[in-house]
């Protein structure tokens, strides 16, 4: 979908938190600034003439995006620091001269987010353009060539996933000895279970992520996402066993709806599906650009610590997972429980 960098807040943070697209972006766009305590500094001045604007224009922005600005590295100068900073600068490109007692300075982050928001700009219209198309080749480069199985590369899917496949076993065992009912209803209670978390039968899931009929939709889910459903499946499946027994006969159709009915209104569930609905809805749109139109409330930016889950040096494709004697280690245990 096309981003409008200018009018999302959500798309910009989601760009200023990917520390491996920033890293790209300050070599390709060297603007320049001004080392100081190990950060990269601009002025007002400085970017008065980066983005070709006054130097009012700055501050009305300064006004209007606050905030923002400030949470990625706006900040004012005084005494000491401020001192140390003049001295290393050109006294052109510090607003009010040598005497200021403050000076507002802008970290290569937030001179990014002032370029995402500033709409007189021509200098910034480009930058954002450039901004769009490295975050794609970093995106792309950090996963291996795509993003459709990046909730992979995760060290902890595969654990979640052998769990889910567990407990999905023992789901569909109890389906088949408690429930009276056709074939049907594996897909049927299937999909309850996926409403339940997210709210998406798996073919609207498929949809939402583009996948092929053949694809696995457990196979691009988080370890969060796994984790609630196998949660789902293993109360469900003990529920039904229970009260199956206490019957003496298999349940109706009607009576498993009730189960269900429970198991959603839980309130020890509640935090478990609560925590995957944002974790999906907020990485499938930063990650693989996939909108969960019926999970939009739960939307947040993706967080810099998820970039490095997923994009960084300790993240590992499933195939070098495999070959890992620890992650080996976990399988065993799991199967032994």
């Amino acid at each position: 979908m096309v981003k409008d960098l200018t009018v999302s807040p959500l798309d910009r943070q989601n760009i200023l938190n990917n520390a491996y697209a920033l890293e790209k972006l300050e070599e390709y766009l060297g603007l320049g600034g001004t080392l100081y305590e190990g950060e990269v500094l601009f002025t007002k001045q400085q970017l008065v003439e980066i983005f070709g604007v006054s130097g009012s224009t700055i501050e009305k922005y300064l006004a209007s995006h606050g905030d923002e600005l400030s949470a990625n590295g706006y900040t004012v100068l005084r005494g000491r620091k401020l001192r140390s900073f003049k001295a290393l600068m050109d006294v052109s490109v510090i607003d009010y001269g040598n005497k200021t007692p403050a000076l507002g300075v802008f970290t290569f982050r937030a001179v990014l987010n002032l370029a995402m928001v500033l709409v007189e700009s021509d200098r910034a219209r480009v930058i954002r353009s450039r901004i769009l198309d490295i975050v794609i080749d970093v995106m792309a480069e950090r996963a291996g060539g795509h993003t459709k199985y990046i909730n992979q590369r995760d060290c902890n899917y595969l654990p979640a996933a052998y769990q889910e496949f567990s407990y999905r076993r023992e789901f569909a065992d109890a389906l088949n000895s408690y429930l009276e009912m056709g074939k049907v209803k594996y897909a049927i209670y299937t999909n309850r279970v996926y409403q339940i978390v997210f709210r998406e039968k798996a073919q609207e899931y498929k949809q939402v992520l583009r996948l092929n009929k053949k694809d696995s939709a457990c196979d691009t889910m988080y370890a969060e996402v796994l984790m609630a459903i196998a949660s789902l499946e293993n109360g469900l499946a003990a529920e039904m066993k229970a009260q199956s027994e206490q019957l003496d006969r298999k349940l109706l159709p009607s009576e498993v709806d009730v189960l269900f009915e429970a198991a959603e209104a839980n309130p020890f569930l509640k935090p478990i599906i609560e925590d995957a609905r944002v974790k999906m809805a907020s990485r499938d749109l930063g990650f693989r650009d996939a909108l969960h139109q019926k999970l939009e409330a739960y939307i947040q930016s993706v967080p810099e610590s998820d970039f490095e889950r997923f994009l960084g040096e300790t993240s590992r494709s499933l195939e070098e997972q495999l070959s890992d004697p620890e992650i080996l280690a976990v399988f065993k245990r799991l199967k032994d429980r």
